[in-house]
Formats: C-alpha cells, sequence, structure tokens
C-alpha cells in the first residue's frame, strides 16, 4: 500500500503554492489591498481558509462556473457550501429577485410568496407549519428555543463533531468521553458542558443514556452527518432516535440545510422520517439570505398556547429582515423552476460518477482512502473504510493533505469546498465537469505517490 512521504507532500505544496501566486498577480493585489482594511483581508474569516496563499478573487460566477479577476475558470463544486446548490445566479431566480426589488425588498408585512412557499413546503416536506428565518443558524436557534419553552428543559443533545452554524450550544465534542468546549470554540458564553450533551452519532445505547435522565429539551441534528465528511446512518437508527426521544419526552429537530441533496424532499422525505420540528436554510433561496423550520401540528399547538402578542417582538424569535420579500421571492422561485425534482434527476446520477471515478482512481493507485456520497454530495475521506460516526470521520481528516488536493484542483480550474474534500453538484453541472475533475485527481494521485 503506497505510503505518501511527507517531505514530498511539502515539496509538492511548495511548487503548487508557487504556481498559484505567479498566475494571479490581480487577486495577489487586491488580497494585499483588502488586508488593509479587512480584518485578514478577507469579509469573513473562513475566507481565509482556502488553500492557496490567499483567495482568488472573483469576476464572475453562472452556473457550475466562476471565473476569478486573473481571467482562470473553474468548475465549482463547492458552489458556496449548498449555499448556490442551485448553481451560480440561476435564471429563474434572477428574474423573481429583479422584479421584487423593484417593487420593495423589506417590507415586515406578507406577500404571497410566503404563502407559495410555506404550502410548497408542507408537500415536500410532510410538515404543517412554517416560519422563514434568513440563515439556518437562526432557524436552529429559535427551534432551540422554542423546543426549551415547550418541554420546560435547559439542554439540548448533539452528535460528536456536529456542525449547525453558529449555534452557541452545539460546539462541543467529546474527549476521551468527557464532553469539553470544541477546538477554536471562540468565547463561549458559558462552557457548553452546561447547556449540551454530546454522544457520537449511530451510538443509540448513549443516546439513551443521555436522554434517560430526562433533562433533554431537544435533540439537534442532521438525518446524515455531513459537516465532518459523510457519516451515514445506521439502518434503523433513525427510528431508534425517533422512538427513543419519544420515551423521554424529548423533541426532534433535524437539520436539513447540507441533506436536502438526497432529493427535493430531503433525507427526511426521502426515507420517511418523522421529525417535531424539520430546518432547511443556505440553498432555499438559490443565493439569496433565506432559511425556514417547519413543524408538526402538536409543536404548533404548544407554541400558539405560550404565545403573548404584547412580547412576541422581543422573545428572542424573529429579526426584522426574516421574512422579508426578495427571500421570499428568491425561495419561490427556486424551489418552483431550479431545485425541482427533475434538477435532482440529473443531478444526483452525475455524483454517483464523480463517485465512481474517485473510487476508481483510489483503487488503481492502492490508497487507503474511501469515498461515501448521499444524493448529489460526495466525498473523499484519508481511510480505508466509511466513518461511522464523527470520531470515525474527524481521525480521517489530514489537514496538510487536503490542502494540497485543493491546492493542486485549484490550480487546475476545479473547485472543492475548502472545509473537507466534498463535492456538490447543481442543476447546471455536466458530465464534462465531472469528468475533468476526474482527469484533475488522477493526476494528483500520480505526483503524490511517483
Amino acid at each position: 500500500m503506497p505510503i505518501i512521504d511527507p517531505r514530498r507532500l511539502s515539496s509538492l505544496m511548495e511548487s503548487e503554492q508557487k504556481k498559484f501566486v505567479e498566475e494571479r498577480p490581480k487577486s495577489q493585489a487586491l488580497f494585499k489591498r483588502a488586508r488593509k482594511s479587512l480584518l485578514g483581508g478577507v469579509p469573513m474569516n473562513w475566507m481565509a481558509k482556502w488553500a492557496g496563499e490567499f483567495p482568488p478573487f472573483v469576476r464572475e460566477a453562472q452556473g457550475a462556473e466562476f471565473w476569478d479577476v486573473d481571467g482562470h475558470g473553474y468548475v465549482d463544486f463547492c458552489l458556496g457550501d449548498t449555499g448556490a446548490m442551485s448553481g451560480h445566479s440561476p435564471a429563474a431566480t434572477v428574474g423573481a429577485v429583479r422584479e421584487q426589488a423593484g417593487r420593495g425588498i423589506t417590507l415586515m408585512l406578507p406577500s404571497e410568496d410566503c404563502l407559495w412557499a410555506a404550502e410548497e413546503l408542507q408537500r415536500r416536506f410532510g410538515l404543517p407549519y412554517w416560519q422563514f428565518t434568513l440563515t439556518a443558524t437562526d432557524a436552529n436557534r429559535f427551534s432551540i428555543r422554542l423546543a426549551r419553552q415547550i418541554t420546560g428543559r435547559q439542554k439540548i443533545l448533539v452528535f460528536n463533531w456536529c456542525y449547525h452554524g453558529t449555534v452557541d450550544e452545539c460546539f462541543i465534542t467529546l474527549e476521551n468521553g468527557v464532553a469539553k468546549a470544541r477546538r477554536g470554540n471562540i468565547g463561549p458564553p458559558v462552557d457548553p458542558a452546561l447547556t449540551t450533551k454530546v454522544v457520537e452519532f449511530n451510538d443509540v445505547t448513549a443516546l439513551e443514556n443521555a436522554l434517560a435522565e430526562r433533562d433533554v429539551a431537544c435533540v439537534l441534528a442532521e438525518p446524515a452527518m455531513t459537516n465532518v465528511g459523510i457519516v451515514l446512518p445506521d439502518a434503523g437508527f433513525h427510528q431508534q432516535l425517533r422512538d427513543l426521544t419519544r420515551k423521554y419526552g424529548t423533541l426532534l429537530i433535524l437539520d436539513e440545510t447540507h441533506t436536502i441533496c438526497a432529493g427535493p424532499g430531503g433525507f427526511t422525505r426521502r426515507e420517511n422520517l418523522d421529525p417535531d420540528v424539520l430546518v432547511f436554510g443556505k440553498p432555499i433561496g438559490g443565493g439569496v439570505p433565506g432559511a425556514t423550520y417547519g413543524f408538526t401540528q402538536e409543536v404548533a399547538d404548544a407554541i400558539s398556547a405560550r404565545h403573548s402578542l404584547e412580547d412576541c417582538d422581543v422573545g428572542g424569535i424573529g429579526g426584522t429582515l426574516a421574512g422579508n420579500a426578495l427571500s421570499l421571492s428568491s425561495v419561490r422561485a427556486t424551489l418552483e423552476k431550479v431545485l425541482t425534482p427533475e434538477a435532482f434527476e440529473r443531478m444526483i446520477p452525475l455524483a454517483e460518477l464523480w463517485t465512481d471515478g474517485v473510487k476508481k482512481a483510489i483503487a488503481d493507485y492502492g490508497l487507503p482512502w474511501n469515498v461515501t456520497r448521499l444524493g448529489c454530495r460526495a466525498e473523499y475521506l484519508f481511510s480505508s473504510h466509511s466513518p461511522h460516526n464523527g470520531s470515525e470521520a474527524h481521525d480521517a481528516m489530514d489537514f496538510e493533505l487536503e490542502r494540497f488536493m485543493h491546492l493542486f484542483a485549484m490550480n487546475r480550474g476545479i473547485l472543492l469546498t475548502p472545509f473537507h474534500n466534498m463535492a456538490l453538484m447543481s442543476p447546471a453541472t455536466t458530465k464534462d465537469h465531472v469528468d475533468r475533475h476526474t482527469k484533475v485527481f488522477r493526476e494528483a494521485l500520480t505526483v503524490l505517490i511517483a
């Protein structure tokens, strides 16, 4: 089995960085300028995590491709880490946004679009009531607040190495079986161990032990973990999760922000899951900020019973721009005309093709890596088997090797998400795009183990 020499990896990375910098003088100049007014030279700190010495500055993006200011074109498999899963600037969404912008952007009043969107979400996901936010982070936060109010309990439960946006309670991990603040957790308001229980995904025994104390308001979970590599649920896990949450009076919140890749109704409809609350974020507005959360009749009744009209604007749920007219127009257009069942019928086979190409290359070069796919999303990890939980997925990561693979691909016109080795298909992705990735991936393996 080939062993990747760390010295060779370092040398190759140095060569790729040199190539990257030399070929992008305009992006480099903009980055130097940006460092004088933007912290770290970027508008948001995670934009510094791209594998190059600086991020490429984008000139234009269309469909599944974009071009930087130096004229380089890229096939985009990152797609805004799912935010642009619809493809960049889909015509239907752009048209709706253009029209709505001329009629009003934000009003603090409902429009007909919000009604259409809620009825479509009912049909897709099977939950009767919906509310709109600007981000899935907010939708998760609001859902947690409601769960605490309904149950009278303070704690929540998450799975180890989860990610649910910037929700304070979720930045927690297990170290030798002890819950601790997750590495990199910036200024936690309280020790997350005071607010949160954490267990491994697929560990039913640990889940029941945690819930049995009857102090957990809700379980917040992705149907399949996606932010630490793809970790699929065991057969029967979701039924056990649902049974245990009901047994111990805990609400179940499923975050479909990434797992919408499973199909037009996400993992929830594909597998007939039965959450109390469901969150759907990033891609819902075709790139325009928007998110939503839906809930059952029982949860709706519990919310209504505790609702105070006098205090509803200061209760910690809402936001002046939440559910604004521009967002809802983009949500309607994206659901109605872009992220359709027909689009998924094209996107999922492309993810299968991407997976097959990467798997064959890994096998041909005898590397101990593996690939996992969920709908139109696929990802490779540096381990010989698919992970069973967040710890296994996290332990399979190799930061330096990831950076090399990403930079090698970026230097050859392929973009993967900077956070892990994920590729996402959009309605605009083509077979040629996938084949180009497969070719570049094989080239990377060739130089790594030569």
